[in-house]
């Protein structure tokens, strides 16, 4: 099975216009995200309140304090903060998705999701309280856990200086069963079951621009390396053998994405808890549009899952508004019919 498929929307000659949409369609998404809510704030004062606050403007204002409160620390990092998540979450799975030549492949594969549950029970459990540039105990136990899972997987499938697809794939199943096993017993246990499920659901919970200040330039830097991998990459997605032949370095490549994708899993995990189907859904619906090119794959899957969360977020929060519902949940109901009917159509493509 693999990520081959003939399909392209664009002519491949229009080069790097067939993304242009794209950024537009993204800003459209980020100020509707700000724009709407429980509560009304009509869109000039939105966008004046964020070009005031930003020293672009100084103008009259009839705007209050609550409102500028509510659009500048609570609406916008959140709409960022959500398309960080969708962003991270695009390229992760597109990586995944490549090295595991597989495109049903999501980036909670080899264990990210597991691990970083056990970081929350663990962080629940022993009642911490402390904070890092906006983050607390459940964030920052959550990034620990997902990435040094994904370490202990990667490192478990090694066998004579390689990974074996299959192994890593097995080693990311049993691993991830056990955690959440022992999550489960915590839960239990001790009666945390309701705050780590709550979490678990996903929720973008973000009330301050320092922690996208933190996590947003990580997640870019680690972006715009997977798009440096883009050679390899597409080589890779004609089989291990016929790689290495060709001059890629199998193991190296396998590292380095498996590393980037982990980072950026852990990142948007440690923002938002966990997300499904972001991973899975985005680089499949591109990869169908664009074509199996990562050079295009990588930034249309980043700003298509950033468009796409970002939306889901906004949806979210006003379906039954006042009261959010979880982000996590919004994402399976969208994401999951929209896959299966995406899988019905390129089944005869990818051979599965």
């Amino acid at each position: 099975m693999t990520v081959l498929t003939k399909r392209t929307y664009f002519p491949s000659g229009l080069g790097p216009l067939r993304l242009a949409p794209l950024p537009i369609l993204l800003v459209l998404a980020l100020f509707a995200g700000t724009l709407y809510g429980s509560t009304t704030i009509p869109a000039q004062d939105t966008f004046h309140i964020i070009l005031y606050k930003l020293g672009l403007y100084s103008g009259h204002h009839a705007w209050t304090a609550s409102e500028e409160a509510i659009v500048w620390d609570l609406r916008l990092p959140r709409v960022i903060a959500a398309a960080l998540v969708g962003g991270s979450l695009g390229v992760a799975g597109a990586l995944f998705q490549a090295v595991l030549r597989n495109p049903l492949a999501d980036p909670y594969v080899i264990g990210t999701s597991a691990g970083a549950q056990l970081g929350v029970t663990i962080a629940l459990v022993f009642s911490l309280s402390y904070a890092a540039a906006g983050f607390g105990p459940i964030q920052l136990f959550a990034f620990a856990g997902a990435l040094i899972t994904v370490l202990f997987v990667y490192g478990l499938a090694r066998t004579a200086g390689r990974t074996p697809i299959v192994t890593l794939l097995l080693a990311g199943f049993v691993v991830s069963s056990f955690l959440i096993s022992g999550a489960t017993f915590l839960m239990m246990a001790t009666g945390r079951t309701d705050q780590v499920m709550s979490w678990t659901m996903g929720s973008l919970d973000v009330s301050v621009l320092s922690q996208v200040a933190v996590t947003g330039p990580v997640i870019l830097i680690c972006s715009g390396i997977a798009v440096l991998l883009w050679r390899q990459l597409d080589v890779m997605l004609l089989g291990e053998e016929a790689a290495r032949h060709l001059g890629v370095r199998i193991e190296m490549l396998k590292l380095a994405a498996v590393m980037l994708g982990a980072l950026l899993t852990s990142l948007a995990v440690t923002l938002a808890g966990i997300i499904p189907f972001v991973g899975l859904v985005v680089p499949h619906a591109v990869r169908l549009i664009y074509g199996p090119g990562h050079r295009t794959l990588i930034p249309a899957a980043f700003i298509s899952g950033a468009i796409f969360v970002v939306l889901a977020d906004l949806l979210a929060r006003v379906v039954i508004a006042p009261t959010p519902v979880p982000l996590g949940i919004v994402t399976a109901v969208i994401g999951a019919p929209f896959f299966l009917h995406l899988l019905r159509r390129s089944r005869a493509e990818y051979g599965i």
